[in-house]
């Protein structure tokens, strides 16, 4: 059996206008994330989505794990949601960030606030029955976080099964870096959870916590979830949910 562990990237910029940035904290729990992995067996392969926290996530993981040189692939199948879309479809006031900001502001509890609306507007991407109103539905986000893994199994399968040429690493450690919302879908296709548990599990994924799924040609499975211990060792303030 090979494994592969998916990564939640880092704690992004939430509250800013642009969100798709670390976070100083971001920062310090990929590197903290790469030291621990020192550890552990050398990746033989690590694929990132595209959204600029998951390159930033891989990048400080790099600088905690000097040693090896592991080869990146790029694959945008493992990209989060659209949030902004999600929210401006639950409520068009949001198209403007300033306006979203204003009405968080004015409650008492902004975060509360903004997690029972963002959970709102997710049952509502969710039902589909507003899919024609979102530019992609909760079913095709689905099938492309699965679509993605299925692809990364076949391609390292593949390498497996060829006589592997001296540079080219036979898989069994294979490192995904993306984001929460897709590690949910990746885990509910597999232990086929309704779609309130998989929300509950987007609810619970840390930062740079660490999913493995183990793989072979017939068989495809969870070890373990969500796995942050990493951040604990190093102390309970850089445990972070967004």
């Amino acid at each position: 059996m090979a494994a592969i562990y998916l990564i939640r990237h880092g704690q992004a910029s939430f509250g800013n206008a642009d969100y798709d940035q670390l976070s100083a904290v971001g920062i310090k729990q990929s590197q903290i994330l790469g030291e621990h992995w020192q550890s552990k067996s050398i990746p033989c392969r690590a694929y990132s989505g595209d959204l600029l926290r998951h390159g930033q996530t891989l990048e400080h993981f790099m600088e905690g794990f000097p040693n090896e040189q592991i080869p990146v692939v790029l694959h945008s199948g493992f990209n989060e949601f659209d949030h902004v879309d999600i929210l401006t479809c639950y409520n068009p006031r949001w198209h403007n960030f300033d306006e979203m900001s204003a009405d968080f502001l004015q409650c008492q509890e902004p975060n509360k606030f903004f997690q029972k609306e963002f959970s709102l507007a997710l049952n509502r991407w969710m039902s589909g029955k507003f899919d024609l109103e979102y530019q992609e539905s909760w079913s095709q986000f689905q099938t492309r976080c699965m679509r993605a893994l299925q692809d990364v199994i076949q391609k390292e399968l593949a390498i497996n099964r060829q006589k592997s040429p001296s540079n080219t690493k036979a898989s069994k450690n294979i490192l995904v870096f993306t984001s929460g919302g897709t590690i949910a879908a990746i885990i509910q296709h597999i232990l086929q959870l309704n779609d309130q548990q998989v929300l509950k599990i987007n609810q619970q994924t840390r930062n740079t916590s660490v999913s493995k799924l183990l793989f072979s040609q017939n068989n495809l499975s969870v070890d373990y979830f969500n796995n942050y211990s990493h951040l604990t060792l190093a102390g309970k303030n850089l445990v972070t949910f967004r």
